[in-house]
């Protein structure tokens, strides 16, 4: 009876030690849970307040955000919690209810007043009655030419941004590191909600935290710099976009930017010789006109190679070194001047939108016969534009449209940067805005740029008829969930031209060198295999094609040419190994296709 009286008490006092501590742990959650209710609620608004650089309403946010977040941390950081992460069961969404918890506390305390700051150093130059940001930093404004664009603000912000994005980046490791599959609903959702809006910003954070230690000299804080800007013309594709339709100089000083010269491409002719040596591989690929014309420098798909090609062909041509080349198309500047409800005015008609692409891709073809007009309309529009998006900068509700835009078209490779100083390339090339296919290694969304595979689109009509040419890629995944998973890369080329496309001047109709008949369009597609890899058969529908093939840093590569009637219509397929279970494929950004896609196998359960 004794040894039954103290089993019956160690029962019972052990079932007395579980209720208490499932009672605390209970308790625990409970504290978790209401904090994480009041930190959604003082967080809510937040994105939007910084968008519109409404600093005083940050600051008094600030301390709510970082009480419910430690409080948060604080229920989940308990010895019992620890313990009970242990259990079966439960164990994993503690701890995944942990780590969040976790998270939210060091973005609230450390990522978030960095951030203010940088919101505060941005707002300084449109609220100058601030006197002192939150961080001390002084908001007194600078002198800026007249038309200038200050981007000073952003040299102010870049430190304290580049600490942010820091965290936030380690942050975001971390919790890609939690599986999902096996948590309950109402602990999967907010680590997923977390950890998707982290992922979401994974470029942006890599953008800042490569360009930050470099802006201020790339802005001018040391001394002037002046640079290439390249408007390339989708309405005759090259690998990047397009052909070089206009040319812009601008200059950085102190942080602000101004535009000093323009010229269009026909006063650029070609050179006797490559402005600089070409490879073997480049000449066999691209032939000697990617180092003669301006134009065709974006005929390779790297865009570090077709801004030093520039960079060597202006100071051939004009004497004049640049610090640099940045480099844009129509495309960005009709959707920031949609986004921001501006027009430009170009020979008397106010041209916003889609109107602006039609006015630029076609309607000056037509309307101007000497090709030297039609170029000029196109730097004209080009000059237009930078002043009314200098405008709209001053604008706070305009800025905010346009960054967001400006970030959409770094996203699908609308926009690029090169410096001619090897230490601030290094971080520029290895940003969203360096378009390094052959000569970098960036990450991607599925690995690296030397993972990633390239199909991209050089006109061979020598017109303009791209403007009528729907092209898409797309990527499908086979074999997922098996040692050897692959990913089909399709290219849909369909051409879609006015009825009367055969009455149009020869500039868009192409010179003839194609040997096709008056409207016809002559596209040479391009397969790059990944880095050390193989291309492997090419598909036009069923039936295998063949091309010219070469290679070139490490990659190897297949093209062949699409020849499309009127009315007429193309599908190439490649089919490539995915390793990791998906694919990134770089393309050239079109009038409506982005430059990048990717493909993923469905996530394992």
């Amino acid at each position: 009876m004794a040894v039954r009286r103290r089993v019956l008490l160690a029962a019972a006092v052990l079932l007395a030690g579980l209720l208490l501590v499932g009672g605390w742990l209970a308790v625990r959650v409970w504290q978790a849970a209401g904090a994480a209710r009041d930190l959604r609620a003082a967080a809510a608004g937040a994105a939007e307040e910084a968008a519109v650089l409404d600093v005083g309403a940050l600051q008094a946010r600030l301390p709510a955000v970082q009480e419910a977040a430690a409080r948060a941390a604080a229920a989940a950081d308990d010895p019992v919690w620890r313990l009970a992460q242990h259990l079966p069961f439960v164990g994993d969404d503690l701890a995944a209810v942990a780590a969040v918890a976790s998270a939210a506390d060091e973005l609230a305390h450390d990522a978030a007043p960095d951030l203010l700051e940088a919101v505060a150093a941005i707002a300084a130059d449109a609220a100058p009655a601030v006197e002192q940001t939150a961080a001390g930093a002084s908001a007194v404004p600078r002198e800026v030419p007249a038309g200038w664009v200050d981007l000073g603000p952003l040299v102010d912000a870049a430190p304290a941004a580049d600490r942010a994005a820091g965290v936030a980046q380690r942050l975001s490791s971390d919790l890609d590191a939690i599986g999902t599959a096996g948590l309950l609903g109402p602990v999967a959702g907010p680590v997923g909600e977390l950890r998707d809006a982290l992922d979401g910003a994974d470029d942006a954070l890599a953008t800042v935290r490569s360009l930050a230690p470099v802006l201020p000299a790339l802005l001018g804080e040391d001394g002037p710099r002046t640079y290439l800007l390249l408007s390339r013309n989708p309405a005759e594709l090259r690998a990047q976009g397009g052909i070089v339709g206009a040319v812009t100089v601008l200059q950085a000083r102190d942080g602000a930017v101004g535009l000093v010269g323009q010229r269009g491409t026909v006063e650029l002719p070609e050179l006797a010789g490559a402005a600089m040596p070409l490879s073997d591989a480049e000449l066999a690929l691209y032939g000697d006109r990617l180092g003669r014309w301006v134009q065709d420098v974006a005929l390779t798909p790297d865009f570090p190679r077709s801004a030093e090609l520039a960079a060597a062909f202006w100071r051939e041509s004009t004497g004049q070194v640049v610090d640099g080349v940045l480099a844009t198309d129509p495309v960005v500047v009709a959707d920031l001047l949609g986004a921001t409800g501006r027009t430009v005015e170009a020979d008397g008609a106010e041209l916003g939108g889609d109107d602006l692409l039609r006015a630029l891709l076609r309607d000056a073809y037509l309307t101007y016969g000497d090709p030297r007009f039609g170029d000029a309309f196109y730097a004209q529009v080009a000059g237009a534009a930078f002043t009314v998006l200098r405008d709209a900068a001053l604008d706070p509700a305009a800025a905010e449209a346009a960054a967001t835009v400006a970030a959409d078209a770094v996203a699908a490779r609308r926009v690029a940067v090169w410096s001619a100083r090897a230490d601030e390339q290094a971080r520029v090339g290895a940003s969203a805005l360096g378009g390094a296919f052959l000569t970098g290694d960036a990450a991607t969304p599925t690995g690296t740029v030397g993972q990633a595979v390239g199909v991209f689109l050089d006109d061979a009509t020598a017109g303009k008829l791209d403007f009528d040419l729907d092209a898409a890629v797309t990527v499908t995944m086979s074999g997922c969930g098996t040692a050897h998973p692959e990913a089909r890369v399709e290219v849909a080329l369909d051409y879609r031209p006015p009825a009367d496309v055969t009455t149009y001047p020869a500039q868009v109709l192409g010179d003839g060198g194609s040997g096709l008949a008056p409207g016809w369009l002559a596209t040479n597609v391009s397969f790059y295999s990944a880095r050390d890899g193989a291309v492997g058969e090419v598909r036009r529908g069923d039936a295998v094609v063949g091309g010219q093939t070469g290679t070139v840093a490490r990659r190897d590569v297949a093209v062949v040419t699409s020849r499309l009637e009127p009315g007429a219509g193309e599908r190439y397929t490649v089919t490539v190994p995915a390793p990791a279970g998906a694919l990134t494929v770089w393309t050239t950004p079109t009038l409506d296709g982005p430059g990048v896609v990717t493909g993923a196998c469905p996530p394992v359960p």
